[in-house]
């Protein structure tokens, strides 16, 4: 967005009745931000009075086809840093409370005591700093039990410790199709045979 020459404050207010029914729409953010900052230092926005800030809002919005809430975001981030710049995304992440020695630390628990209950885990490390001062249990002390399933599940404790138990054989034959015995009657006729005689 380019301005062939800068616009007084007059020039601007007649600009906009004269182009009520047209609207503008600018392409390149960065090129709309470089014109914003431009705008907003050459009229020195801040030293503006209340009508001026109004007016110049209004001609933001019609050259630049941004809403009102957008204008202000903007004109208050010039305000703070003196220049009209995008802001870089960044990700809320909470500060992780154990660290990866910690998790290898409950890993070689759960190896020496065979992987016990949360709850059982969780007095072995508080048994471990409080009785014996070990101080590398110090954070692990007061972890819950389940926080402890938790870190049990992470990737970062299975790279310490990867747990295997054997497929069981059941005892009971679910789902078995055979043919019946003859003159064997199943469990639930010999049930309703039973409630009858009583």
């Amino acid at each position: 967005m380019q301005e062939e020459k800068k616009l007084s404050l007059e020039q601007m207010e007649e600009f906009l009745e004269a182009s009520q029914e047209w609207q503008f729409a600018a392409k390149e953010r960065e090129e709309i931000y470089e014109w914003l900052t431009g705008v907003l230092k050459q009229h020195q926005y801040g030293q503006q009075g209340r009508g001026a800030k109004g007016l110049l809002r209004r001609y933001l919005a019609k050259m630049t086809g941004m809403s009102r809430a957008q204008l202000t975001r903007l004109i208050a981030r010039y305000r703070e840093a003196g220049a009209v710049k995008e802001q870089g995304y960044r990700r809320h992440r909470f500060a992780n409370r154990y660290t990866r020695a910690d998790i290898a630390l409950l890993a070689s628990v759960d190896e020496a005591h065979e992987t016990l209950s949360g709850p059982a885990t969780r007095q072995i490390l508080k048994r471990e700093y409080n009785e014996y001062g070990d101080s590398n249990y110090a954070r692990l002390a007061a972890i819950s039990a389940a926080q402890i399933y938790r870190l049990r599940k992470g990737s970062a404790y299975r790279r310490q410790r990867t747990r295997f138990s054997k497929t069981r054989p059941t005892a009971v034959k679910i789902g078995e199709r055979r043919r019946p015995v003859p003159g064997k009657v199943g469990p639930a006729r010999e049930r309703r045979a039973e409630g009858r005689q009583e």
